[in-house]
């Protein structure tokens, strides 16, 4: 069996590791006051060349996403969000179980359209009711989407004039952030985000890392008191040092966008692998996900053999799946995918 289920289904890179265990009983201070902690925050502002940055290191990302969201909200305010958002749909609920609503727009593959963004604020504010409603306090959105698409620099300054206009902040999920920096079809850089969004993360969960996300607030915007509603929402790792080791590592020698490099050239080969066996895309991913339809009875007989993700029925005989490469994935699994392919 080989796996494109996820591109999490590794533990992390062999250098990580590697450092994980040199440090391993060094005796260092615990909640992130640790010399490595310190180093890795200091090494990713530089990468967003973004001096006034300020960054903490969290361990996944829903947890993520509810403890910025919930912070930076009043309490009778919501986020927007597509309505194929991850926190909208994928995270259980994630967000109301704080006590503020998310806020659904129509994806246009997985995006938000910042004239759209800006008609919902416009409608919000003439309704002669809004007081009795619930205030759209922030716009959410990922890069790379749901559906592995992104957003270009053009898109994100609307988004981000938008934002400042009702001074509500842009919050980018970045769990996939280092797949979307390394497209060949991206006019995005790190620094690009880092002067667009008010906050963002940067996911090393599904990039190499056993666990963590790099929460990044870059225009002196951080909740009073964060550290404390961290460790009020049960977010505060006492070894600290799990989440600074791998970052401090993963933001050397530029090994975060390397093995992000890596993984969209796996993609590129997997897409031309698809390609060959006539698979029909359910739409175009420039990134590490790819989305096939496939016939459900074909479906079964590939699923002897692949681990894959199923995303949404396409109609009563087709499904559509996903299938993710990683900074893990790996030449035999292509090759072993295109023999299956050729099989069915």
């Amino acid at each position: 069996m080989i796996s494109f289920e996820s591109d999490y289904i590794a533990g992390a890179h062999e250098k990580v590791l590697q450092k994980l265990i040199e440090t391993n009983l060094e005796p260092l201070s615990g909640y992130g006051s640790d010399k490595y902690t310190k180093s890795a925050c200091e090494k990713i502002k530089a990468a967003c060349a973004c001096e006034e940055a300020e960054v903490y290191l969290l361990t996944g990302g829903t947890q993520t996403n509810a403890l910025i969201i919930s912070t930076m909200l009043a309490d009778y305010e919501g986020v927007i969000a597509a309505d194929t958002s991850h926190v909208g749909c994928h995270e259980a609920g994630a967000i109301e179980y704080t006590g503020h609503k998310v806020l659904p727009l129509p994806n246009h593959q997985g995006k938000l359209d910042a004239g759209e963004v800006e008609q919902y604020l416009k409608t919000f504010y003439a309704d002669g009711n809004h007081e009795h409603m619930v205030f759209p306090g922030m716009v959410y959105i990922s890069h790379p989407t749901e559906y592995g698409t992104l957003y270009s620099k053009e898109e994100l300054m609307e988004l981000a004039k938008v934002c400042s206009a009702y001074k509500i902040p842009l919050y980018m999920d970045g769990a996939r952030l280092g797949y979307g920096l390394m497209s060949p079809e991206t006019n995005v850089t790190l620094p690009d985000i880092a002067r667009l969004v008010d906050v963002f993360y940067i996911g090393g969960t599904k990039v190499g890392a056993l666990c963590g996300e790099a929460a990044v607030f870059t225009k002196n915007n951080v909740p009073r008191h964060f550290m404390t509603l961290v460790k009020q929402h049960g977010a505060l790792l006492a070894k600290g040092r799990l989440l600074g080791v791998q970052f401090d590592t993963l933001f050397t020698d530029d090994l975060y966008f390397k093995i992000s490099q890596h993984a969209i050239n796996m993609a590129q080969r997997l897409k031309a692998i698809l390609q060959e066996a006539d698979c029909t895309f359910y739409l175009e991913s420039p990134t590490n996900q790819q989305f096939v339809v496939m016939e459900n009875e074909q479906l079964k007989e590939f699923g002897k053999e692949v681990a894959y993700s199923f995303w949404e029925k396409f109609d009563e005989s087709h499904t559509v799946i996903r299938l993710a490469t990683s900074w893990s994935t790996k030449e035999e699994d292509l090759e072993s995918l295109r023999k299956i392919l050729e099989k069915i």
